[in-house]
């Protein structure tokens, strides 16, 4: 199996290599990273000023005839109509995610940069998302990577490690489509 990490716009190449390690670790795939996707590509909302995740899914569905499974990182703010943000949503059955970096900063919050905290928080919500490409569901474990995030807190208080029961899922999954 084949994970293809592309950046749409501009993306630091420390976040990108960062990733490619991560995933590499919690998947046990081959992990690379792809082309630059222009963000001029997609449009943001003009009163809310965020980006549709889920019409950047339909057309990044459109451009994966280079990967089994997809991952962009996109560094602009991201929604879906029932919430007033996301860090990233999936489409399983297409094998595609998007991950949002914005919120994922100190800096969003006013506070001070503080990197390593940074790439926690962009390493769970990747693993979280590529997790439901490979059909795990929201999980009621706190500390598992599957937790649903509805606050950066959320998302702090978790772990970028599958809970038991998550990688047994994962593994059974992982097995099924090799």
């Amino acid at each position: 199996m084949r994970i293809e990490v592309v950046s749409i716009g501009s993306i630091d190449t420390n976040v990108l290599e960062y990733l490619v390690h991560l995933l590499w670790e919690r998947f046990n795939a081959d992990v690379g990273v792809g082309p630059n996707i222009p963000i001029e590509l997609f449009h943001a909302d003009a009163l809310r000023k965020q980006y549709l995740s889920t019409s950047m899914l339909r057309a990044l569905c459109d451009m994966q005839h280079f990967s089994e499974v997809l991952l962009a990182v996109a560094d602009v703010d991201l929604y879906v109509p029932s919430l007033n943000f996301v860090f990233g949503e999936a489409d399983p059955a297409r094998g595609v995610a998007v991950i949002s970096l914005a919120r994922l900063r100190p800096t969003f919050y006013g506070l001070q940069e503080d990197h390593r905290l940074f790439l926690e928080r962009v390493g769970k919500e990747a693993v979280h998302e590529l997790g439901h490409i490979f059909h795990l569901k929201h999980c009621t474990q706190r500390r598992c990577v599957m937790f649903f995030s509805n606050s950066l807190a959320d998302t702090d208080l978790k772990e970028n490690e599958f809970c038991h029961k998550c990688r047994r899922y994962l593994a059974a999954n992982l097995t099924t489509r090799a």
